[in-house]
């Protein structure tokens, strides 16, 4: 156990991030206590079943009252009316952060209703599984994992950014910090834009299936069952996310359609010699990312270890 980082700590949403940081939080006895709340009651009586969070109460701003470090786990278009909620409890000197997928747009929303005396450092894991809800929540999700902190301006109390670092390092995370702009141009690339083409390729999967009498489903390959793995991820979450970073998804998509124009034009005319030399490319890509051990190369992909 190691010395906590914050007194109380609140979570507002208990899904899959916040569920962890719970669990993770008292795997290494970083908090004295931590509170939560989720709009839903059904959400709340099943975190007070389940021993989620230390109290778990009734509203945004009872979770956020006298708090050190309040998180908004919620999906990003929320963050701004919840950020309004809590405002007149939060106390002098707390921090307040997230761990929204989009930045920018997250510190447009919450910055203005934040008092001054209140520290603002978003915070991005990037980890997670295709499911959510408090049940789903486990205290290894961020070991090893990348967490992006995004000070909300140059003039973000260091620390403040210095305490939140220590709390996702605790929680067995790598942290990394970068300004809004390029992270939401970063996270176009390696997540937005691959969950839209998953949605995309599940969507198109689904119009043959009407044609072939469910034999996609049926005979379904590697491939395809890890595009439906992805689809089958929180769907309030990622309109929010594709809405709130518009222009960085849309410049990666269309530098793929430019990308798939050109292995079209390979394939129609029978040249060899591109394909191999791009999936050469790519496959070292993949290596790269085991080697950097954020994934392995068993045949499941790592996940058979892993808590659903």
């Amino acid at each position: 156990m190691t010395k906590p980082v914050y007194g109380r700590v609140a979570l507002i949403g208990l899904g899959l991030i916040a569920s962890s940081m719970f669990w993770a939080i008292k795997r290494a006895g970083l908090a004295g206590e931590v509170t939560g709340y989720a709009r839903s009651q059904e959400t709340r009586d099943t975190a007070r079943k389940i021993g989620l969070c230390d109290r778990v109460c009734e509203s945004a701003a009872e979770a956020a009252e006298g708090a050190d470090l309040v998180v908004l786990c919620v999906p990003v278009g929320a963050m701004g009316g919840v950020a309004q909620e809590i405002s007149p409890v939060l106390k002098p000197g707390a921090t307040v952060s997230d761990v929204g997928s989009v930045k920018r747009a997250v510190i447009d929303a919450v910055a203005p209703h934040l008092p001054e005396a209140v520290h603002f450092v978003p915070a991005h894991p990037l980890a997670g599984t295709e499911h959510s809800g408090p049940q789903s929540g486990f205290a290894e999700l961020y070991d090893n994992r990348w967490c992006i902190v995004v000070p909300a301006d140059d003039d973000t109390d260091a620390e403040a950014v210095a305490r939140l670092r220590s709390l996702w390092e605790g929680m067995g995370a790598n942290v990394d910090q970068m300004d809004a702009d390029h992270h939401d141009l970063v996270l176009a690339v390696t997540s937005h834009a691959p969950h839209l083409i998953a949605y995309t390729m599940v969507g198109v999967a689904d119009d043959l299936r009407r044609v072939t009498d469910s034999e996609v489903i049926k005979y379904s390959a590697a491939g395809f069952r890890d595009f439906t793995r992805i689809a089958a991820s929180d769907p309030t979450m990622w309109r929010d996310v594709f809405l709130n970073n518009k222009e960085a998804t849309l410049e990666i998509l269309g530098r793929f359609t430019e990308e798939l124009f050109a292995l079209q034009r390979a394939i129609r005319t029978g040249d060899g010699d591109h394909l191999f030399d791009y999936f050469t490319h790519t496959r070292a890509i993949r290596r790269g990312i085991i080697e950097a051990g954020q994934d392995t190369d068993a045949p499941d992909f790592g996940r058979g270890a892993k808590k659903p």
